[in-house]
């Protein structure tokens, strides 16, 4: 098993997850974060930090979102690690309160 991080991320990029992460599994671009699924050990600590629940256990994920796991597992390899804690992206806020939260 591994996380996943879906689009609920998208366009917001909060980080409170990675600073729980203990090794270090988040990728980022510069719209959103990425977990590697060779590096995450699921843990599960990420999942209740992320403040857009954007963040399932892959056999959990909903129908809707089940194309992020192969998208983690394509992008998070190529992309820096996040592992401290940085600014939302701009809007982040507004987006969070469209998604309910």
């Amino acid at each position: 098993m591994t996380f996943v991080v879906t689009s609920n991320c998208r366009g917001c990029r909060f980080t409170d997850c990675v600073t729980v992460c203990p090794v270090d599994c988040f990728h980022g671009d510069d719209e959103m974060l990425y977990i590697d699924p060779d590096e995450c050990i699921d843990c599960a600590a990420c999942v209740a930090e992320c403040p857009v629940e954007a963040i399932y256990a892959d056999l959990e994920l909903p129908n809707s979102e089940s194309k992020w796991l192969a998208v983690n597992a394509e992008r998070a390899p190529s992309l820096p690690v996040v592992c401290e804690r940085a600014e939302p992206l701009p809007g982040a806020q507004d987006r969070k309160t469209k998604l309910g939260f």
